[in-house]
């Protein structure tokens, strides 16, 4: 927290700003966003310097590897890390290879994790990563969130970094810095997002914070408020760097569309665009057609004024790979009132504790 009281943060691997939008919403002012992609860059530079007023105008920009950063030009007392470090090694379009493939940036979440020792941090994922074949490593992940202080030595496998992590786990030492994890899997239509979409999303609080905070409770779908649907997120959509409706399209094996009456089915990304099939709209009489890149904007919940830099598919992608922005919001807005509540609890046991020391003072004068 800053000298005005505002709540900060950091953006690692930061895409087209879904997740950054969504804290920004909550309460957190941002100082550093860093993110590899070039058009992605393009796309928060462009927001920024239009003034576009979730995106603070000096909020630094880092195109690059986030391994190759020197954070040293933040202040100390960074409230939040947030970030979803790519999710192809976890993913079933990635090829599923976890700690073997070289875009697993868990290592590199964690090394900044300690560097910057944040009061708390959200990390999100695909729910790939819980599948039963990840289970050992996914219980690794934890570990070293738990622990980013304990990093993996150069002659460790990962198996036996995770054995020393356990037993620092069990044991009574205290290292450098130590949070407290909440994993959850969760349907980001149950938060008022008009899709389905299954995401992990880890939450956790540094051990020196007192945070009474559980995740937040499911408010849309099964006796609770209704579905947000497609029909009603497309509808009257604006276009987007001046694009027409999007074009016809047809199902393959799996991919049918998405109706109107329901939420989407999970925007997609792909390696290099838009996969063949996904991010389409099926209308009552059968016919197809894909989204336009606001649509599939909608859907993730980005503000109608937010603009995606790239061509339809190049946009598409960038929008496909976001966190939906309601859900970001959802989940650091009820960090960012934890985080007040430990702050407020502080500052009023320090109270307490001089008045009583004053009090203390004062009788003692007095014989």
């Amino acid at each position: 927290m800053d000298s005005n009281g505002d709540l900060t943060a950091v953006e690692l691997f930061a895409g087209a700003g879904g997740l950054l939008l969504g804290t920004s919403l909550a309460g957190f002012r941002h100082l550093a966003a860093a993110e590899w992609e070039h058009n992605c860059c393009d796309t928060l530079r462009l927001n920024q310097a239009k003034g576009f007023p979730l995106i603070d105008e000096d909020m630094r920009i880092i195109e690059g590897d986030v391994r190759d950063v020197d954070w040293s030009f933040l202040p100390r007392g960074i409230d939040l890390l947030a970030g979803g470090p790519p999710c192809q090694p976890f993913s079933l379009g990635g090829l599923s290879r976890a700690e073997a493939d070289k875009r697993d940036m868990f290592p590199a979440y964690t090394a900044i994790l300690a560097a910057l020792k944040p009061r708390a941090f959200i990390c999100e994922n695909v729910k790939g990563l819980t599948r039963e074949s990840f289970h050992q490593y996914y219980e690794y992940i934890l570990l070293r969130l738990q622990h980013p202080s304990l990093a993996k030595h150069d002659e460790e496998t990962w198996e036996q970094h995770a054995v020393r992590l356990s037993r620092s786990h069990t044991s009574a030492n205290h290292e450098a810095v130590r949070y407290e994890v909440v994993p959850t899997v969760i349907d980001a239509a149950d938060y008022g997002v008009p899709q389905h979409r299954h995401r992990v999303i880890i939450v956790g609080f540094r051990s020196d914070v007192e945070a009474l905070w559980a995740f937040p409770r499911r408010t849309h779908g099964h006796g609770l408020l209704p579905w947000s649907t497609l029909g009603d997120a497309i509808k009257n959509a604006p276009p987007l760097n001046n694009e027409s409706r999007g074009g016809e399209a047809r199902a393959y094996p799996g991919h049918t569309g998405s109706e109107l009456g329901k939420p989407s089915k999970a925007i997609k990304a792909g390696v290099h665009g838009v996969p063949g099939g996904e991010n389409m709209i099926r209308y009552p009489d059968g016919s197809l057609r894909y989204m336009t890149a606001r649509e599939a904007a909608r859907v993730q919940t980005f503000p109608d004024g937010y603009e995606f830099c790239g061509s339809w598919t190049e946009a598409l992608r960038q929008i496909g790979n976001a966190v939906p922005v309601e859900l970001a919001r959802t989940i650091a807005a009820s960090v960012a009132c934890a985080l007040r509540e430990d702050t407020a609890r502080k500052l009023m046991n320090s109270m307490l504790i001089a008045e009583t020391d004053g009090v203390v003072r004062h009788e003692t004068a007095l014989v």
